[in-house]
């Protein structure tokens, strides 16, 4: 089957040896048709023919192996199954190009006789440039033989025949149709006439009763109408009167308003541009305010970072840091309380925009009714029109009064209009400006805070690092003073085994006069030592002597802090020294062992235990236990003569 790509006719510039150039109309067609060769499946199909002249006919017939060596020749980039799209596109550039002066593209026919004869001829599809004549396709065309010739006419005669035979049976259809058409078209005029002969006569019937009427109600009408012209009149004179007079006092007041508006508007501007500048020196502020505030933030996750490692130390600090939080906690519930607050003014912001949308929408209901009554004045006027000219050159003149007074109520109203978002845009700035400033003094007193928070801080950490000095001075001089007394303790021990009048046992201790730790009951209210500092001054530390043995005093007494020891001493037996003589005196206020003053012994919120001090000291000295059976000396460190358990 053969398929019809392109069928146009083309203006073609055709060239030969002895005649000058001229400009024909041919008809192009190109054909993709199976080829007679089972190799090949279609060849392509080029004919030039012309509707004027049936002998003109040029043929070229293309196969794979043919359009293979055009494009060696032509130096053509595109295979056999798109050349025929991109030849048809070259011809559409040289369809658009036709009607033009001077085209871009042409159509060149040339042939070496002098006349189209029987010699092969050269289309040529050709690109005018500013400098030459670029030739994109050159295709060798060969006449068409007597025998191409008959077979293109006989095809010609076939496509006129069938053409003929359509265009009969297409005639017949519509002579069919009209032919209906006329049929049904009589039969309507036969009805309609005899309707119209009916409503002839009954019209002339009503006509001559109307026109009796109709002249009755014309003098009526007349006399009315000429009443009526007299009230109008006199009314449109007072209407005109009134409106003049209003319409002169509202351009006054309206100018008035328009120059106070332009000097609002103005200073307005001015202090648009002062808030603007502000607001940037503001926002200047406000960067460098967020700087400082990181850096303090730093500073005080370094010093946290410090107190983490003195959170075993100082637990008071871990207080402090409770009650900043604590802080933080409020200020939190603050900001939300504030954004509580705005989101309740977004809403009353919401409602006052619906009452101005309702009150929008009753100014719309009022100029409705306005139209409304316009139109009932004017199906009055024209009824007026009707009866006499004269009424209606006056609604004339008053409807352009009206139209010129719509026009400046509208403009009023726009410039009104524009005026109010002008006022409502500074309204808005003003409160974004009230905003900011708010803000900011909200974080300069956050930075205050804060600083004073750090300021106070780095002082109680100087008080803390001042109170630690001071206990380890005093953890120095009470090491000393153990020393010495164990040193005392020894040789007082020495003398009461060497002396037997002091009637002392040199057996075993009993098992019940043993605490759970090992130490002699009569040690547990002398060893014990719970030292409670003050914040910034140490309390004097005394050990109390349970024993008849005189006090020692260590060193100078106004130099340092005073401590009294209670050397260790054995229960008597029964036979021995008497219960009197080595018993334990009692405090005659409390009832309880003489020694440290209950206060000192009482937990503070600001003293620091020495619980974490003295692991770093190395407390290790030894503090001799009574005397078992084999008369060895038992040893007790410093740190748990301090702190039993």
């Amino acid at each position: 089957m053969k398929e019809l790509l392109f069928n146009k006719r083309l203006q073609v510039l055709v060239k030969n040896r002895d005649t000058d150039e001229r400009r024909t109309v041919i008809r192009i067609s190109i054909e993709l048709q199976p080829s007679s060769s089972p190799v090949h499946r279609k060849d392509l199909v080029v004919r030039l023919t012309d509707d004027s002249d049936f002998y003109f006919l040029y043929n070229l017939v293309i196969s794979e192996e043919d359009f293979q060596s055009l494009k060696v020749q032509q130096g053509l980039l595109i295979d056999f199954t798109s050349f025929p799209q991109k030849f048809i596109d070259l011809l559409e550039q040289c369809i658009s190009e036709q009607d033009k002066e001077n085209p871009r593209f042409l159509l060149q026919l040339t042939s070496a006789s002098s006349a189209f004869d029987h010699s092969p001829s050269n289309l040529n599809i050709v690109e005018t440039n500013a400098f030459k004549h670029l030739t994109h396709l050159s295709l060798k065309l060969l006449p068409g033989s007597d025998t191409d010739i008959k077979k293109y006419l006989a095809t010609c005669l076939s496509t006129v025949k069938e053409q003929t035979q359509q265009l009969e049976q297409k005639f017949r259809k519509t002579e069919e149709d009209l032919t209906r058409q006329l049929n049904y078209a009589q039969q309507t005029l036969s009805e309609k006439s005899r309707e119209l002969d009916k409503l002839r006569s009954e019209w002339t019937s009503q006509t001559t009763s109307l026109s009796s009427r109709h002249m009755q109600d014309l003098t009526a009408e007349r006399e009315k109408a000429l009443e009526i012209q007299g009230r109008l009149q006199q009314q449109n004179e007072q209407l005109r009167q009134e409106l003049e007079s209003s319409h002169h006092r509202s351009t006054q007041q309206l100018q008035t308003k328009v120059s106070e508006l332009e000097t609002a508007n103005r200073e307005l501007t001015d202090k648009k541009y002062k808030s603007d500048s502000t607001i940037r020196d503001l926002k200047a502020k406000l960067s460098s305010l967020e700087e400082e505030c990181q850096r303090s933030k730093q500073q005080v996750l370094s010093l946290r970072r410090e107190n983490s490692t003195l959170d075993t130390e100082c637990h008071e600090k871990a207080r402090l840091v409770h009650l900043l939080q604590t802080r933080v906690a409020v200020f939190e519930q603050e900001i939300k309380d504030k954004e509580q607050l705005v989101l309740r003014t977004k809403e009353v912001l919401q409602a006052t925009q619906q009452q101005k949308n309702s009150v929008e929408g009753n100014v719309e209901s009022k100029h409705l009714q306005i139209g409304k009554l316009e139109a009932t004045v004017k199906s009055l006027s024209e009824e007026l029109i009707k009866a006499n000219g004269i009424i209606k050159k006056l609604q004339g003149d008053l409807k352009t009064l009206m139209r010129k007074i719509k026009v400046k109520n509208t403009v009023t109203v726009s410039q009104e209009k524009i005026l109010q978002e002008t006022t409502e845009k500074l309204q808005r700035e003003q409160r974004e400006l009230q905003d900011t400033q708010q803000q900011l003094r909200q974080k300069e007193e956050e930075v205050i805070k804060l600083k004073e928070q750090l300021e106070a801080t780095v002082q109680k950490l100087d008080e803390s690092r001042e109170v630690l000095k001071t206990n380890e001075n005093v953890i120095t001089w009470l090491n000393k003073q153990l020393n010495e007394n164990q040193l005392y303790r020894k040789q007082e021990t020495l003398g009461m085994f060497e002396t037997p009048a002091a009637g002392l046992r040199t057996g075993s201790v009993p098992h019940n006069m043993l605490d759970s730790k090992g130490f002699p009951s009569s040690l547990g209210q002398g060893f014990p030592i719970t030292s409670t500092m003050n914040s910034k001054y140490p309390l004097p530390v005394s050990c109390v002597s349970s024993g008849p043995r005189s006090v020692l005093s260590a060193h100078n007494q106004t130099s340092g802090p005073k401590v009294q020891f209670n050397p260790m001493s054995a229960k008597p037996s029964a036979a021995g020294v008497s219960p009197t003589a080595l018993s334990q005196p009692s405090n005659k206020e409390n009832g309880g062992p003489v020694g440290l003053d209950p206060k000192y012994f009482e937990r503070r919120d600001d003293s620091i235990p020495l619980r974490g001090l003295l692991p770093s000291m190395h407390l290790n000295r030894e503090v001799p236990k009574p005397l078992n059976t084999a008369g060895a000396k038992p040893t007790v460190s410093a740190a748990s003569a301090y702190f039993p358990g």
